[in-house]
């Protein structure tokens, strides 16, 4: 199996739409740190992102963000400009598009050139949404990446994530049946596109997929987990010493092989421990222990808590779509 899809599904990666921002004139709209990993794309105009703690981005049309990490940040039409809370702005959007920015209203009294400039078109115009993670997502997917990952639009990269923006906004503007779950299924198709963007860290899982020794054996170890692996069986995979692999992969990973393989396989008896899906004993013979025993040690070591003891901590997440909260 590919190791990206392995953990998008394993941290129960879901993606949603919200409403569009439109701009016009001076405008600024200030964000709390948002739940989840919140993404945006430029379809017109230009702005100004400002991320706490980090420098002001410039957007310009055809770019977007992901913001990875829960921090304030602020869309605007240039530095300097006060700013409005998003929250209320939203709340009140229309049309599935919260408006900032001066617009005058028109009305039949009006003379025909301001009528003509409350009508016409806006400066810019945003989408986004926002990507849910299961919990265990910072540790094994969310901390190998950047604070704000900015994509330019005008990049060869982008082009992958043109056709699936261009579909965006014909479903959320002409609304067909079934538009939520379309949209939703395309943010997930951009969220895979941006990743494979993403220049790889110095180390970390994400780090070794891309890596001509690594890869091999972290493929092997996603595809069989339960397989009774030894740091020579996983060396043939990458047609390579011993050594070498275990070299490299400390040096990439930042972990020994067989290291990965039981933090892999502890991911593994968790989500199903989550999911009630089984006995301790039978999912430890499903991640490759071959007593209950066994991986309650090894459960314990990594996570500070027997497989019953993670069992009892956790409630079932309801399922994709159950609940949805207002767009914000």
């Amino acid at each position: 199996m590919d190791p990206l899809e392995d953990v998008l599904a394993l941290v129960g990666t879901t993606g949603r739409m919200s409403v569009a921002l439109a701009g016009r004139g001076e405008w600024a709209v200030a964000f709390e740190p948002p739940d989840g990993v919140k993404f945006n794309a430029v379809r017109s105009g230009r702005c100004l992102l400002s991320v706490d703690g980090l420098e002001p981005i410039a957007l310009a049309p055809g770019d977007c963000f992901l913001l990875i990490e829960p921090r304030a940040f602020t869309l605007a039409s240039g530095p300097g400009v006060a700013t409005i809370p998003a929250g209320p702005l939203f709340r009140a959007a229309r049309d599935g598009i919260a408006r900032a920015g001066m617009r005058p209203t028109a009305d039949p009294g009006m003379d025909e050139a301001t009528k003509s400039d409350a009508e016409g078109d806006d400066d810019v115009f945003i989408i986004g949404g926002r990507f849910d993670f299961g919990h265990r997502a910072g540790e094994i997917l969310l901390a190998a990446l950047p604070p704000v990952i900015h994509v330019p639009g005008d990049t060869p990269a982008a082009d992958a994530l043109r056709w699936a923006l261009d579909l965006i906004d014909t479903e959320m503007r002409d609304r067909p049946m079934g538009s939520a779950l379309v949209t939703e299924h395309l943010a997930m198709v951009m969220l895979i596109h941006i990743l494979r963007l993403v220049d790889a860290p110095p180390t970390g899982w994400l780090a070794g997929l891309s890596d001509p020794v690594v890869a091999p054996a972290l493929r092997v170890m996603h595809a069989r987990p339960a397989d009774p692996w030894t740091v020579a069986d996983l060396a043939r995979t990458a047609a390579v010493s011993r050594s070498t692999l275990a070299a490299r992969f400390r040096q990439v990973v930042g972990r020994a092989p067989l290291d990965y393989l039981t933090d892999w396989r502890i991911e593994l008896a968790a989500d199903r421990l989550r999911r009630d899906d089984g006995t301790v004993a039978v999912i430890a013979r499903g991640v490759g222990y071959r007593s209950e025993s066994a991986l309650s040690n090894a459960f314990k070591r990594v996570t500070g808590q027997s497989p019953r003891e993670y069992r009892r901590s956790q409630t079932v997440a309801p399922p994709p779509g159950a609940h949805r909260p207002p767009p914000a």
